[in-house]
């Protein structure tokens, strides 16, 4: 598992690692080591500037002034502050540093030398201004490497506090946090290397953390691989709401459920939309639904087990009655797109019927209308999506190029495999079908909504430019080939 570590769980590591034993300039000299190591890998010996805050991080900015002089560099040491405000180990750091101390001013940066950026770490509790904001400004087309994250850079949210600098390396310690991973985290960290300076795997275990980076060896050995002796009844039915006039949507979505693995896909769509719909691939089973006593007596079928509503249904009464009746027949749902945004004006109708055996896979626009009290959370993406999967009880899939999943008992996962190819108008209809193929299978919602998340990732990213939606479904078998011989 690929933990990912909030700032106050890394400061609890910290302090479970120096409980245990470890002295904290241990750790910092570990620390210090680790970026020196990093930085040598990657370029020869040239003119450096370490720019060291007042705080731990500063600390590990004196260290790594050390060993890169110890190791021939030509260093400057800048610091952001007054040495004799130093405290605990980060004074310790600096008594170890025989060379000069210069104030930190955006001047030392010119002749672009090598910036190592040890301002400030994951945990700033407030946006940069003064001298700090000029000189993360100052580092601006510069080759930078931030020590845990870029200065400025919050690392539980991703966010930009004032200012941050684009680093072409960053150096982290024991697990990445959710603002490595999160935009525009993400973008600024450039190269994020993960360095072990001594805390051991079993503080782990104190800190339970919710947080993991989505992957297969988060649902790999829950995922429905078909059996031998299975057919398709077994393998799920699954009903996939289709629309009047974007009927291009609902194929996508049903192509995506196929190809992922359910035994039977219906398309429900109105009588004068069913010769489009008949016409697409004769895989699927195409069943005229004129109206919502015609949509619960389909739904009447126990075999039909998961229903997809939303993509290209239409937004108004006629698809919140809909929603209303899949899930009043205690179908496994999907929601997405119309099928929530049909709800802006009541999202409590909708909230207040749903189940952990719901997925909602929203934008951030169609999430600001069924939760607009959530946008002001603190945390950040992650914090909101977890917010509202708590609020509903159901999984929420907050789509993006950092999409996170939460379930309602606090899991999250944060999706990183995602290309830019995915911009595309109907990649988000492939990906809830390719998620209702699997819940149909008898997947856990959760863990289906991660896989499907990652599986449409790894797709996109196998097809590469020139990607449009369509491509997807037919990209997934060599995924899922190599997903189940365990090269991936």
């Amino acid at each position: 598992m690929d933990e990912l570590l909030s700032v106050a769980e890394m400061y609890r590591a910290d302090a479970l690692t120096m409980a245990g034993g470890v002295p904290g300039p241990v750790l910092m000299e570990a620390a210090g080591a680790a970026v020196v190591r990093a930085v040598c890998e990657r370029w020869a010996p040239h003119p450096t500037v370490v720019l060291c805050g007042p705080g731990n991080n500063g600390g590990d900015g004196f260290v790594i002034a050390r060993l890169l002089l110890e190791a021939g560099w030509p260093v400057r040491l800048a610091l952001l502050g007054s040495r004799s405000a130093l405290r605990g180990d980060a004074a310790v750091a600096a008594g170890r540093w025989t060379g000069p101390v210069e104030a930190a001013d955006p001047w030392l940066l010119e002749g672009n030398p090598l910036v190592i950026d040890a301002l400030f770490g994951a945990g700033l509790a407030r946006p940069l201004d003064g001298m700090a904001k000029e000189v993360v400004e100052a580092m601006a087309g510069r080759t930078v490497v931030a020590v845990d994250v870029p200065s400025g850079l919050h690392g539980d949210s991703g966010r930009v506090m004032g200012g941050a600098p684009q680093a072409a390396l960053t150096v982290t310690f024991f697990r990445r946090k959710p603002g490595h991973l999160l935009l525009p985290g993400r973008v600024l960290c450039g190269e994020v290397v993960v360095a072990d300076i001594g805390i051991p795997d079993t503080v782990l275990d104190a800190l339970a953390p919710q947080t993991l980076v989505n992957g297969p060896d988060l649902w790999r050995q829950r995922y429905p691989w078909p059996r031998l002796d299975a057919h398709k009844y077994a393998r799920g039915h699954a009903v996939v709401l289709g629309g009047a006039r974007m009927t291009g949507a609902a194929r996508l979505s049903a192509r995506g459920a196929l190809r992922a693995g359910a035994g039977l896909v219906t398309v429900a769509c109105p009588p004068e939309s069913m010769p489009i719909y008949a016409a697409g691939s004769p895989s699927l089973i195409v069943t005229a639904v004129a109206d919502g006593t015609a949509f619960e007596a389909l739904l009447a079928d126990p075999r039909k087990n998961a229903v997809l509503l939303g993509p290209g249904a239409g937004v108004g009464a006629d698809t919140r009655d809909l929603v209303l009746a899949a899930l009043g027949a205690g179908k496994a749902c999907v929601l997405d797109a119309d099928a929530l945004t049909s709800f802006t004006e009541s999202p409590a109708d909708l909230l207040g019927r749903l189940s952990e055996r719901c997925l909602l896979t929203p934008h951030e626009g169609e999430f600001a209308r069924i939760f607009p009290d959530l946008a002001a959370v603190e945390g950040g993406k992650l914090m909101r999506a977890r917010a509202a999967a708590a609020r509903c009880g159901a999984v929420v899939l907050l789509k993006g190029a950092d999409t996170v999943v939460a379930a309602p008992d606090g899991r999250t996962v944060i999706n990183a495999n995602a290309p830019a190819d995915l911009a595309t108008a109907g990649s988000g209809d492939v990906l809830a079908g390719v998620a209702l193929g699997l819940i149909a299978q008898g997947m856990d919602t959760f863990d289906a909504a991660c896989a499907a998340v990652w599986l449409h990732g790894e797709a996109a990213t196998a097809f590469g430019p020139g990607l449009i939606a369509e491509d997807l479904p037919d990209a997934l078998p060599g995924v899922l080939k190599r997903l189940k011989a365990g090269t991936r």
